[in-house]
């Protein structure tokens, strides 16, 4: 009788392979991180091998601290950094070039042209996104004119393109699977998520031969059997979902309404519409919140470029605190006399503004501001940047949402940062006992498929909430910080 779920979380700066029991019980986890390239301005690159060797490393020490074999694993499941882009060749498996991060900017410049050439439309009607460097079919086209003897390959059928999901699982199973879930597929610009399947009209808008791209199929399913040579044995591959759609799933939002926020090196909010998807007046993804049966049940979903990256920059590029833990001590000590308010736009802004082009800005210092204050500028920053997301919903779908934001990821840790995102948001804000949501998510998927877990209805009942924070910062007050967040952001923006 297999024991465990082994769930591959691949994010944007590390890799972790976590063991679950049937009770959903993490009983072992391992993690690695590794480098982040910045070979230009706005540009932000992983080297496919890192991104590999990472995994497969963090699955071998997941078992050994478990003192767990391959054999005790009933399935895996994966999820992962999304947008991310890698082309390999599919005889020799190498990637032609790095993996183009989602965070990363160069094609700026080509969805500019895009939109001046009025196809903005065509693709928000079919994908529900808007034409901007953060997906992944401009990344794909700038590879094949980049690349030298890329684009001849693709035409040929030689290579094959795939999001992190996909490469691993091509990876995982010795190059015999060529797949990918719907949402990490409604994430590329070149996914119809009414009819689901690749859009041609889009493949042709961007000059992408369609032999690229791989199979797509529902999040729970059998994708492939484990190569045997990597882990000592083998077993199903079961489960895919992008990173926040796992943690979607993760934290039970499975009614529509119901909305979670998590945050990682981004924020990313996703709000349950159900089986039809919404169209946003007001900026925000319509996506695929995940596809059980051959159903899609839809999502509208804000994303934030910047959260606990502004707390890594604070570390690593500032060198004003040792570690990320330290930053809700140093912003609870900060001079709340001083509204020092910090616009994290490292890469542009993503909802509700969608400005590839702006940077960051730091408004209100003084010589009295120091690390303390820079610190809850940067912890506050995610806090308003998750009120715009919220009130874009709002704004979108009216009351028929949660008045409670389920949260997870790793800033969540810090009680400060959650209280204060519950006074800056007027709402209240749940952690739940297992913050690892978005391993959790992929596990339950894999699970599922193979009988391990039960249906998303009994899956739910599991739920638990560790804390809940409520407001207690005065409505003035709420309102006159939002008011500076607002004017700061008006001030960095290139697009009015």
């Amino acid at each position: 009788m297999s024991r465990f779920i082994l769930a591959i979380d691949q994010g944007t700066t590390s890799s972790r392979a976590i063991l679950f029991d049937q009770s959903t019980n993490i009983v072992a986890t391992d993690q690695q991180e590794f480098t982040q390239h910045f070979p230009s301005s706005g540009w932000v690159e992983h080297d496919p091998a890192d991104i590999w060797e990472s995994t497969l490393s963090t699955c071998k020490g997941a078992l050994e601290k478990a003192n767990a074999t391959i054999d005790d694993v009933a399935a895996i499941g994966i999820t992962n950094q999304r947008e991310t882009t890698i082309i390999w060749d599919r005889k020799t498996g190498k990637p032609i070039y790095n993996a183009i991060v989602w965070q990363d900017r160069r094609t700026a410049d080509y969805c500019d042209q895009l939109k001046a050439s009025g196809l903005e439309p065509l693709f928000t009607d079919k994908t529900g996104l808007l034409l901007d460097p953060y997906f992944s079919g401009t990344k794909i086209n700038w590879l094949l004119n980049n690349v030298e003897g890329a684009r001849a390959k693709a035409e040929a059928g030689e290579l094959a393109f795939g999001t992190v999901d996909c490469f691993l699982l091509w990876r995982l199973t010795g190059g015999r699977v060529h797949a990918t879930d719907a949402t990490n597929a409604s994430r590329t610009l070149i996914y119809d998520i009414h009819e689901g399947a690749w859009s041609q009209d889009l493949l042709d808008a961007l000059n992408i031969p369609a032999s690229l791209l791989p199979e797509v199929k529902d999040c729970s399913a059998e994708f492939g059997d484990l190569d045997p040579k990597l882990l000592g044995g083998t077993t199903k591959i079961t489960g895919i979902a992008g990173d926040q759609q796992a943690a979607t799933i993760g934290q039970a939002c499975f009614e529509p309404g119901m909305m979670k926020s998590t945050y990682g090196t981004g924020c990313f909010a996703l709000l349950n519409t159900g089986p039809k998807p919404v169209k946003s007046n007001n900026k925000l993804l319509t996506t695929i919140a995940y596809q059980l049966d051959g159903k899609p049940t839809y999502a509208l979903e804000g994303s934030i470029f910047v959260a606990g990256s502004a707390v890594q920059w604070l570390r690593d590029g500032l060198g004003i605190i040792e570690e990320a833990s330290q930053s809700g001590a140093l912003a609870a000590a900060a001079d709340d006399e001083q509204n020092v308010i910090m616009v994290p736009a490292f890469v542009g802004l993503g909802a509700p503004y969608w400005d590839a082009n702006c940077r960051g800005a730091i408004f209100g210092l003084t010589r009295a501001t120091g690390p303390a204050e820079l610190s809850k500028a940067a912890l506050e920053s995610v806090c308003y940047q998750t009120r715009d997301l919220l009130n874009a919903m709002k704004a979108d779908i009216g009351e028929d949402m949660s008045t409670v934001l389920r949260v997870d990821g790793g800033m969540v840790a810090s009680n400060w940062t959650m209280q204060r995102l519950s006074d800056l948001l007027g709402a209240p804000v749940d952690r739940p006992t297992i913050l690892e949501t978005t391993a959790l998510g992929a596990a339950y998927l894999a699970g599922l498929a193979v009988g391990f877990y039960p249906e998303p209805e009994e899956f739910a009942k599991s739920w638990g909430r560790e804390t809940r924070y409520s407001p207690a910062m005065p409505q003035e007050t709420r309102d006159a910080a939002y008011a500076r967040w607002q004017d700061a952001v008006s001030r960095t923006l290139t697009t009015q």
